[in-house]
């Protein structure tokens, strides 16, 4: 099969596609052909080494991906072959075929593409993880969505609206800000001018945002913290500006405000009934047609060193995925 393959850490230019064996598989596994795989921040640093935790070489990246089911012996966790499936898994979705335990496939409900769902899970449950199960966001509240084009910040702004939120959008660019309002937002703010905390004031009355959603640390993370509400939220989500805060402990006590840390890769192990009960929300939503995922450029995967630079470019607009296979 094709594969992306790590042999060093490194750039993303000096990854190669290569032919591999085809994975084996263990009792209770399944094979699954991949028709699309998402690609996340997360995949990037780990390419890199520069994730807080390192696959051991060499490596497939990816960890989100779509498919069919092509192969499972005595039918685990119900999974038979023909069965569409997305799926999550530490790594090894930038291939041809895929093989892992039930634990980490669901459903694809019919009419889902799969490049939709390829770009789906990552994200759409950690926005709801991080609204509902940590920031405990209720109808009305104020939410601001920091990096609100990009595929986290998306998913924030559609789940923002069904728990019944006013969204308000920042995000760098008109393209972005038209890019968010498309997807369901109240309001937008351009944080990258110098009175964009006025902005925010007004749009919220002076109290500031209950919630805040932040996917991208730096200093615009202190300043959003500085207009937060009191008694208001701040979701630690990520760092693709780069640069991680430092936050003066005074502005918290002033605020009455907390900060909240989220991790996707740390909830299935630590609260595996509350990302069940989230995952069985969230495929119902998108079997309904009341979460319409927002897929970013299509990819080949022989063009995945430019699916990944342009996801790592502030240009990008949702969720990069790589189309596989048919």
């Amino acid at each position: 099969m094709k594969a992306v393959v790590v042999e060093r850490y490194a750039p993303i230019d000096q990854i190669e596609l290569k032919d591999v064996p085809s994975p084996s598989m263990e009792p209770g596994q399944v094979r699954v052909r991949v028709e699309a795989a998402g690609i996340g921040f997360v995949d990037g640093l780990k390419i890199e080494g520069r994730y807080q935790t390192k696959d051991p070489l060499p490596f497939i990246p990816g960890t989100e991906f779509a498919g069919v089911v092509t192969d499972a012996p005595g039918s685990p966790g119900g999974y038979q072959a023909g069965m569409r499936v997305m799926g999550m898994t530490r790594s090894g979705a930038l291939a041809e075929e895929i093989v892992v335990g039930p634990e980490a496939l669901h459903r694809l409900p019919d009419g889902v593409a799969a490049e939709v769902a390829a770009s789906f899970r990552a994200n759409y449950l950690t926005a709801l993880y991080a609204l509902s199960a940590r920031a405990s966001l209720v109808a009305g509240e104020q939410l601001l969505v920091l990096g609100a084009a990009g595929g986290t910040g998306t998913a924030a702004v559609q789940i923002g609206k069904l728990l019944g939120a006013r969204v308000i959008a920042a995000a760098s660019t008109p393209e972005k800000r038209d890019f968010a309002q498309a997807h369901g937002a109240d309001a937008v703010i351009d944080y990258t001018q110098t009175g964009w905390r006025d902005t925010l004031k007004e749009l919220t009355d002076g109290r500031g945002a209950d919630v805040i959603f932040d996917p991208v640390g730096g200093e615009i993370s202190v300043q959003a913290f500085r207009s937060i509400a009191w008694r208001g939220r701040h979701l630690v989500v990520g760092f693709a500006a780069g640069a991680i805060p430092a936050l003066p402990f005074n502005l918290p006590l002033l605020k009455g405000g907390a900060l909240l840390g989220v991790d996707l890769a740390q909830i299935a192990a630590r609260e595996p009934d509350v990302q069940k009960r989230l995952m069985s929300e969230l495929i119902g939503w998108l079997a309904d047609g009341k979460l319409k995922p927002a897929v970013g450029r299509v990819f080949a995967l022989e063009e995945f060193r430019e699916a990944f630079k342009t996801m790592q470019t502030r240009e990008a607009l949702g969720k990069m995925v790589l189309r596989i296979a048919r």
